[in-house]
């Protein structure tokens, strides 16, 4: 489209903002999409779906192509989407090559669209980062005759065309020299031959007949020796996936034809002598056809040339048998020359897609084990969070003046879990005797412990070790106090005791805490839910121990 007018003259740039068919390609066609692209998926120019989409400072988009084409043919170029939105144009508006970047994450969104390819009858779909490569390999799609005819025809059907329909693909014949194409050559009948062959297409022929409908026809290469037989539909099947095999047979046939040319050859190299001088024959011969000869008329010349005219017509049939054979053995070149070019795109296409497989299969294994390690990093973030809360509440129950009030719900539940041996004891958060004294806790047997096993709650006290164990004053000297807590504030239980020092229970704990040491006959558990008292309600206790830092 870009003229040489053009070029000379800036006020036609803007006239031509498409390149033309032999410009730079463009973006993807719109039709190819599953979906109607979006808006930002769009050139700015060609209004295709952009390929390799750049992006201007002014935050339009445009194919690679595009801004090639339009900076190469036009001087200080508007952005036509800036002109279209705001007449009056400016300098940010100017398109130039500095002013464009490769726009990634909008080329990554477009790589993922859905496609499907625009080859009539072909079912190919997938993502548009595959349309290239499909584009090059697809079987429906039309290409030039290689042999120069300028047919178009579908990749898959190339070969078929080159035996059967291609105008250059062309013959002599052995006996009038006229040069035919090899469709033309079956049916051909010389006027100098008075053999009259059937030719393939009329045995198809006699196939396609609708009494004969049901029979199987024979491989197109069923002469050189495939015994493959079918319907139309398996035929062009099998003749669609036996590229190599046909290949290896038609090869042997082409060295079994020129061994049968070179023998061809000598033979009759050989024999042209004794065909030329049949009178050097033996005795017994010439005497044996003496009598015949004298019969004639006593002529031997009329022989000499009967005999002459005889190795003259097998003379030429030999060299019709050569040419023919030269013409067939330079129409298989031709197909296999075609198959040869398939094959090797059919390899390529192969490695290409064993080496994306490879690269997935490692691409699969790379996010496996980032997969696993995220796992096990969520596992041990899970972890941390359920310590910074057990601290957090912790650090919300903690008294720091010897008194805790503890609050136990689902009472009956922990008293199936003691009963049945589950969870015999639990623990009460610690809590401090001081801000920096004694760091101690309650540990709580519902089921009883030791001598008040099965009839009472057990409730010991237990000093565990703190971060201020140093200066402090020890073996623990200060009296406890437990109360359970009667929710209608009439009589709470009470019971209290005094450290033995002699025990280990009272000395500085050299472990995370000391035996605990209290009342094993703390409270009857038959009382818990007595209706006098409300120690038990809504499920839920309340035991509180009181420390005696005074004494």
């Amino acid at each position: 489209m870009a003229s040489g007018s053009a070029v000379s003259d800036p006020s036609l740039h803007r006239v031509s903002s498409t390149p033309g068919e032999n410009e730079y390609p463009s973006g993807f066609p719109q039709s190819i999409c599953d979906e109607v692209p979006k808006e930002k998926y769009l050139c700015s120019n060609c209004n295709n779906v952009l390929n390799k989409a750049r992006q201007t400072a002014c935050g339009h988009r445009y194919c690679l192509a595009c801004v090639n084409w339009l900076v190469r043919n036009n001087k200080d170029l508007v952005c036509t989407k800036c002109k279209e939105e705001d007449p009056s144009e400016n300098d940010t508006s100017v398109l130039t090559l500095d002013q464009f970047f490769n726009d990634a994450a909008i080329n990554k969104e477009i790589l993922d669209l859905k496609v499907h390819c625009a080859n009539q009858g072909c079912p190919w779909r997938s993502t548009l980062k595959n349309f290239e490569d499909h584009q090059s390999q697809c079987e429906y799609a039309l290409i030039p005759c290689n042999i120069g005819c300028g047919l178009m025809v579908q990749r898959k059907s190339l070969a078929t065309h080159l035996e059967r329909g291609c105008p250059n693909n062309k013959t002599t014949c052995p006996s009038c020299s006229g040069v035919l194409t090899l469709r033309e050559l079956q049916k051909h009948v010389c006027s100098n031959s008075s053999d009259k062959k059937t030719t393939k297409t009329d045995k198809r022929q006699k196939n396609n007949h609708p009494g004969s409908s049901k029979k199987k026809e024979p491989c197109i290469f069923s002469d050189v020796g495939c015994l493959f037989k079918g319907n139309a539909d398996k035929i062009k099947e099998h003749e669609s996936f036996s590229h190599v095999g046909h290949l290896q047979l038609l090869l042997d046939v082409t060295r079994a034809l020129q061994r049968t040319l070179n023998s061809s050859a000598e033979q009759g190299y050989h024999e042209s002598p004794d065909l030329l001088h049949p009178g050097q024959c033996g005795a017994s011969h010439t005497s044996q056809s003496e009598g015949e000869i004298e019969t004639d008329g006593g002529d031997p010349g009329v022989s000499d040339k009967a005999l002459s005219l005889h190795d003259d017509q097998a003379e030429i049939a030999v060299g019709q048998q050569l040419d023919a054979l030269q013409q067939r053995v330079q129409v298989m070149e031709n197909i296999i020359s075609a198959l040869n070019r398939e094959v090797e795109k059919t390899q390529i296409s192969v490695v290409a897609l064993e080496r994306d497989n490879y690269n997935s299969q490692q691409l699969i294994q790379h996010l496996e084990t980032k997969v696993v390690e995220q796992q096990q990093r969520l596992v041990r973030k899970e972890i941390h969070i359920t310590s910074l809360q057990q601290c957090i509440s912790a650090q919300q129950d903690i008294s720091y003046d010897g008194t805790f009030l503890w609050r136990l719900c689902d009472v009956s539940q922990r008293l199936k879990e003691a009963a049945s041996g589950q969870k015999i004891s639990q623990y009460s958060p610690a809590f401090y005797t001081a801000r920096y004294g004694f760091k101690v806790c309650m540990r709580l047997y519902l089921n009883g412990d030791g001598v008040g096993k099965t009839t009472h709650i057990s409730l010991f006290f237990v000093i565990m070790k703190g971060e201020y164990d140093p200066i402090l004053s020890w073996p623990f000297r200060h009296k406890v106090t437990f109360f359970l807590i009667d929710q209608n504030q009439r009589e709470h239980v009470i019971d209290a005791f005094r450290p033995d020092l002699s025990s280990a229970s009272f000395h500085r704990p050299v472990s995370e805490m000391n035996v605990a040491s209290g009342c094993p006959l703390f409270f009857p558990l038959g009382k818990l839910k007595s209706p006098k008292h409300a120690y038990c309600k809504d499920d839920t206790i309340y035991i509180k121990c009181v420390v005696d830092i005074s004494s």
